[in-house]
């Protein structure tokens, strides 16, 4: 395999409304249409994207155990060639992120 298509661990640079519109989008596609909610420098700073799930707003309704037990969601993203991509770790999907300009690291 030649070189320059390798993932490379990479990270947004100049993200603009439009790359932070699809990030979140993309986020919001890999788990199953939950409401997420991103920093506007999510990814411009380091590879990896880690979603923790939200907190109980309500005490009508509160976990049993008075706190959320699930795992986070891990992401990383890659430059292969001159494509940006989000990878899910839970299965290894990629996810093309046409909008942002990525830096390998």
């Amino acid at each position: 395999m030649n070189s320059e298509h390798e993932d490379r661990p990479a990270r947004i640079v100049d993200p603009g409304d439009e790359s932070r519109a699809e990030l979140k989008q993309v986020v919001r596609d890999a788990l199953h249409g939950a409401d997420v909610m991103l920093a506007a420098d999510a990814l411009t700073e380091s590879s990896m994207l880690i979603i923790e799930r939200r907190k109980m707003q309500s005490l009508d309704n509160p976990p049993l155990s008075g706190r959320e037990l699930g795992r986070p969601e891990h992401f990383h993203l890659v430059t292969t060639g001159t494509q940006c991509v989000l990878i899910h770790e839970k299965g290894g999907a990629r996810y093309e992120l046409r909008e942002a300009r990525c830096v390998a690291e």
